[in-house]
């Protein structure tokens, strides 16, 4: 995950025809990729066929179905996205690049409150139980039920497991976190290792390695949005939506 909300993808760049051979990705770019097959977009991939698709949407679909079990979450099924019955089966993860857009402005921090005198424990010293007032409140100015005073010095909150959090986190989605995965310029999906890196490269007819640049780009809302239309339309998605209109952008 980038700095502000935004999601990051890793380019690799054939530099003198300026196309994306296949971009570097982490869990919750594919996660995006994936839920937009849990649209009702899947159900017309299965209904048309996704051969006679003539964007590449019914790449990231085939990606899917040929993806090992053991890649996705104990959570979630293929059947799922592949045959998804109603737009009301849609979980909240079609929404993840929403969600990380979302202004922090949005996202109401709770806060809490104590009696800020003497008597407050944060003040106490040397400690002295007796004069502790285990009294808190989220209501700025509520009076302290043992000496009325109004409870207003600001505590701060210490979360209790970072770890268990961030194990909640990689627990939602439909993909592992942990392994990095490789999408194609069409959006095929695939984990990534260094010899299906090598592959690719002789696919490309990749041969001198100096030819190939790196780039690091941001997965937001509007990138987003274009991906998901690119990918009715066109076959080079990564490389029209990330590299040919940033560029026009910049």
């Amino acid at each position: 995950m980038a700095s502000n909300n935004k999601l990051t993808l890793k380019l690799l760049i054939e530099k003198e025809s300026q196309k994306v051979l296949f971009a570097e990705a982490g869990k919750v770019v594919v996660d995006f990729l994936f839920s937009l097959l849990a649209m009702p977009i899947g159900s017309v991939i299965k209904l048309i066929t996704k051969e006679s698709m003539t964007g590449c949407l019914g790449a990231t679909y085939g990606s899917l179905e040929q993806l090992d079990d053991t890649y996705l979450l104990s959570t979630q099924t293929k059947s799922h996205l592949l045959n998804p019955t109603s737009s009301t089966e849609v979980s909240t993860n079609s929404l993840l690049l929403l969600a990380t857009d979302a202004p922090s402005s949005f996202v109401k921090q709770n806060e809490y409150y104590t009696c800020p005198g003497k008597g407050s424990y944060l003040l106490s010293s040397p400690f002295d139980s007796s004069q502790v007032h285990n009294y808190v409140t989220d209501a700025y100015g509520t009076a302290c039920p043992d000496c009325r005073t109004m409870m207003t010095k600001n505590l701060e909150f210490v979360a209790g497991s970072i770890v268990k959090k961030e194990e909640e986190n990689w627990n939602k989605g439909f993909v592992k976190g942990v392994v990095t995965y490789t999408i194609i310029d069409d959006l095929s999906v695939m984990p990534m290792s260094t010899v299906s890196s090598i592959t690719l490269l002789n696919k490309f007819c990749i041969k001198n390695l100096s030819n190939l640049q790196e780039k690091t780009v941001d997965l937001g809302l509007t990138e987003g949005l274009e991906l998901l239309k690119a990918s009715l339309q066109s076959k080079n998605v990564v490389t029209d939506v990330l590299l040919t209109k940033k560029k026009r952008r910049a």
